[in-house]
């Protein structure tokens, strides 16, 4: 790999040698392998964990909705691959090493789904706390209020300091809290 070629992939890489390049790229694949692979796990435990809402497994929008329109067929386990798939196709570039700057959709998806979080709650609540109890629906409020401190922390510092791993985090904070705290279940069950 050229040094040129190396720039693309991180500019905190040091350029001073080819098998240190070599193995930083394998740390950031590695590292995006991690991330992929973490989404499964975290929409696994926000959908299957438990079998009902419960704070570690509040039943998030993004995995329930397919998993309920995929039991008709008995699929409903392969509603954990749809958050990898979607943080894949949101930034394919990741699989590069090339996305060093945040691209302003990640941003405006970010404030879109951050007014629709305060609305999302301030509709469900009433459920949430007859069906899940009081409780319950103030925990998981706090647990999203908290998803979304980090994630708006996370894309003001790509946007500051634009690199790799910090537009990394911020697409992989993003999808996690998508996968597993995102409009969690509020409600009585189907």
């Amino acid at each position: 790999m050229s040094r040129a070629g190396a720039a693309c992939i991180d500019s905190s890489l040091p350029p001073t040698h080819n098998g240190s390049i070599i193995v930083a790229a394998m740390n950031l694949l590695l590292l995006v392998i991690a991330s992929i692979l973490s989404l499964v796990v975290f929409a696994w435990l926000g959908l299957f964990s438990a079998g009902v809402p419960r704070v570690y497994c509040p039943m998030p929008a993004l995995v329930v909705l397919p998993a309920i329109m995929l039991s008709a067929w008995r699929l409903t386990a392969l509603a954990v691959l749809l958050p990898p798939i979607l943080y894949i196709a949101w930034s394919p570039n990741l699989l590069t090493y090339t996305h060093s700057i945040l691209p302003k959709r990640t941003a405006v998806l970010t404030a879109v789904l951050s007014v629709l979080t305060i609305i999302y709650f301030t509709l469900s609540w009433k459920y949430g706390v007859e069906y899940q109890g009081q409780e319950h629906t103030i925990i998981l409020c706090l647990i999203n209020v908290l998803w979304l401190a980090m994630l708006w922390g996370a894309i003001f510092r790509a946007l500051r300091q634009p690199s790799f791993r910090a537009t990394l985090l911020s697409h992989w904070l993003l999808f996690a809290w998508l996968s597993w705290y995102a409009f969690p279940y509020l409600g009585e069950l189907p």
